[in-house]
């Protein structure tokens, strides 16, 4: 993966070529996750299972099949309810319109000089697509918020790498689905009296922003239903349905899409 600016081109593939490339790169279509670990998940965020509640307050009850609608609907997961096992998909269709959407809401937020905060949950897949936008946005002039490294969570503490908030444990940048780094992320911003005006991040991080009412945007999952439940109650701007874990190169069309639709590049 390129350096922060460097390499970043202006994109411009058509939307049918870019379906095509996300279809085949399997950050959406058929991809790696399979039914059987969406199936579970759904089932898990109703259970009210910690690491797949994602920080989400719920505003109304919901049932199983209420969120498989939602994941239909919003992600283009397999519609048939009695497909229990084998590969699930992701929409090449509705991550693009998404991803648009999320782009233009950033591209603004940047040009009126917003202050914004990243944070990713996936470093191993995500990380570089905020770095690439904290550095278009840093480089134009919107206020791109620091915090404290070093502050514990869990056995592990909190890092920003590249204007990237992250979570750090036995030495290593870690995956996880929890609300807390971004719970003290905001935490330590209010005791400067800052709230961020955006919020640009996944998993947990992103919807427990967007339950405290901050406006944030996000990526997330087929098996992330959590996010996609936030946006159907109003609380995150948008979501962006796709694969949150290939391998970091195939993100550079997609950061390449964001920073054009944005007017950044």
């Amino acid at each position: 993966m390129y350096p922060q600016g460097v390499g970043v081109q202006r994109f411009t593939m058509s939307d049918d070529e870019f379906m095509a490339y996300l279809d085949a790169s399997k950050i959406t279509g058929e991809v790696a996750t399979p039914r059987e670990n969406n199936l579970s998940h759904v089932q898990g965020f109703i259970d009210g299972n910690e690491h797949l509640g994602f920080g989400v307050k719920w505003t109304r009850s919901w049932t199983y099949d209420d969120v498989f609608e939602v994941m239909t609907r919003r992600v283009g997961i397999v519609d048939d309810p009695q497909y229990r096992t084998g590969q699930d998909t992701i929409s090449a269709r509705l991550c693009v319109e998404a991803l648009r959407r999320y782009a233009r809401i950033f591209g603004a937020a940047v040009r009126e000089k917003k202050s914004l905060l990243f944070a990713t949950g996936h470093p191993a897949g995500l990380f570089p697509i905020y770095a690439q936008m904290a550095y278009a946005a840093r480089s134009r002039g919107a206020q791109v918020l620091s915090i404290r490294e070093g502050e514990r969570f869990l056995d592990g503490d909190l890092r920003q790498i590249f204007d990237v908030v992250v979570f750090e444990q036995y030495g290593g940048l870690q995956h996880t689905h929890f609300p807390g780094p971004m719970s003290l992320a905001l935490s330590q911003l209010s005791e400067r009296s800052v709230v961020p005006d955006l919020v640009i991040a996944d998993h947990g991080l992103a919807g427990f922003a967007a339950s405290a009412g901050i406006d944030t945007i996000g990526i997330a999952d087929c098996n992330d239903p959590g996010l996609f439940v936030s946006a159907e109650q109003g609380h995150i701007l948008e979501v962006v349905p796709m694969d949150d874990n290939v391998t970091p190169h195939l993100y550079t069309p997609v950061i390449e899409f964001i920073l054009t639709e944005a007017g950044l590049i």
